[in-house]
């Protein structure tokens, strides 16, 4: 049976085969990734506005619904940057490529994540739908956002995404598929619901902001919001989740 460090670090070198190969496709497939969480965005924060008056059951209904993003690139099959640091960090803790040679599969599938999540975003906010609940709703969230402590943020960064990689190992573990999607969407729920920073969505989530705004906000705290959030990010897949299980199921075959 291969355990599970084989079966990640196959799931790694795919990916990075791919990037090497053909990387106007592994582009597409972080494009389409950041599109699906685009389309979770527009549903979890229509929600939020339009159960604003209900504090508590709008932040349920933000949380609950968002994980519909990561179930669309789990079974349709996308590059997620944030999971990528998890699954592609482990060929590294074993030894069998240096940590310089995944760089630049990140840097392409964060950019793609990027660009796909700001145009369903920025399309979203450019039709008109539910313009008038949004605004308020967006100028809230956003002023929340940006009022940040540096060190709050670096860990609600990295508690993000050591749940999200969860999610993505929970997938790959669990065969069946309604327990996969159950356990997924419940993940997601959880770094949701606390307020803990992706800085994917993020970048969805700004765009919205910027488009709808616009000078109405104060924006100068953007680029150091999204720096520490992907540090965190980076910092809770690739050390906080995939030391542990490194070291939890490597074996003499996988230590080197």
């Amino acid at each position: 049976m291969i355990g599970d460090i084989e079966t990640l670090c196959k799931l790694a070198n795919i990916k990075l085969n791919l990037m090497k190969t053909d990387p106007k496709r592994f582009f597409v497939r972080a494009f389409m990734a950041g599109a699906y969480l685009g389309l979770a965005a527009i549903l979890s924060y229509t929600l939020g506005a339009l159960l604003s008056d209900h504090n508590v059951v709008g932040k349920i209904a933000v949380a609950g619904s968002f994980g519909i993003g990561l179930v669309a690139i789990v079974y349709l099959g996308a590059e997620l940057f944030t999971g990528n640091c998890f699954v592609t960090i482990m060929p590294v803790l074993r030894g069998d490529i240096k940590l310089r040679e995944i760089i630049p599969m990140w840097v392409v599938c964060y950019i793609g994540n990027m660009i796909g999540i700001a145009l369903i975003c920025f399309l979203f906010i450019k039709s008109g739908a539910q313009e008038t609940i949004m605004q308020p709703y967006l100028k809230g969230v956003m002023e929340s956002k940006l009022n940040f402590d540096i060190i709050d943020l670096l860990i609600k960064g990295i508690l993000c995404n050591f749940i999200v990689c969860v999610a993505a190992y929970s997938g790959v573990k669990i065969k069946d598929e309604t327990a996969r999607l159950i356990v997924i969407m419940i993940l997601v729920m959880t770094f949701v619901l606390p307020g803990f920073e992706h800085c994917i969505a993020n970048g969805g989530i700004f765009t919205m902001g910027i488009t709808q705004l616009g000078s109405a906000i104060d924006w100068t705290m953007l680029p150091l919001h999204m720096l520490i959030s992907t540090l965190g990010n980076i910092i809770g897949g690739s050390v906080l989740l995939a030391v542990p299980i490194y070291i939890m199921f490597r074996t003499p075959q996988t230590k080197k």
